[in-house]
Formats: C-alpha cells, sequence, structure tokens
C-alpha cells in the first residue's frame, strides 16, 4: 500500500521583518511587543514577522536581511515610533503615521 508522501516548501512571505533577542537577558516580551506593534500598523504591508532567539545581549531588527536596528550598533533599544519610520520608510514611504509621524517634526 502507497503511503502519501507530502513536500513541505517553505515559503517566506515578503517582506519579512526579524527580530532577533537574547534569550539569556529574557527580552521575549520586548521582541513580541515590538512585534505585535508593527503587526498592529503595518497589517498589510508586512508578509510575515520572525521572533528569533540569540545570545549575548542581541536585540537587532532586520527586514528582507538588511539591518534596520542593532542593539550593539545603536545602544540600547529602539524607539517605537523610530522603529516605526524605519519601517515605513522601507515598505511604504508615502504611508502617513498620524501622531508618530508628527512628535517626529515637532
Amino acid at each position: 500500500m502507497c503511503e502519501p508522501r507530502f513536500i513541505l516548501i517553505s515559503m517566506t512571505r515578503q517582506p519579512r521583518l526579524e527580530i532577533e533577542y537574547c534569550t539569556q537577558c529574557r527580552w521575549l516580551l520586548r521582541a513580541g511587543w515590538t512585534a505585535q506593534e508593527l503587526l498592529t500598523t503595518f497589517t498589510v504591508e508586512l508578509g510575515e514577522v520572525a521572533l528569533i532567539p540569540g545570545t549575548g545581549g542581541v536585540f537587532d531588527v532586520r527586514l528582507d536581511g538588511d539591518t534596520l536596528w542593532s542593539r550593539a550598533e545603536q545602544g540600547g533599544f529602539p524607539e517605537l515610533a523610530e522603529l516605526k519610520r524605519l519601517v515605513r520608510d522601507r515598505i511604504a514611504p508615502d504611508r502617513d503615521l498620524g501622531h508618530t509621524d508628527r512628535r517626529a517634526s515637532t
């Protein structure tokens, strides 16, 4: 008797945003909250958000492989408004972020 065979194809939806966070520092909640905020803001523009466990104090945000924020390079964590602008500038440059944009221009 033949058994059905399934081929799993990994399909990545674009654009893909990755948040790599340090498990030793217990930054999962921060990474999850950041992902939730970005998915809420960019509901149709983002194809996928991935949380990637890491170590050594890492907290990096990448979009399609390009680093938008690195805790090691920029020091500290990104302000959410700034991170939203960085993402917007890459995936929806004509989009108005409402109060987030108005706060940045003052």
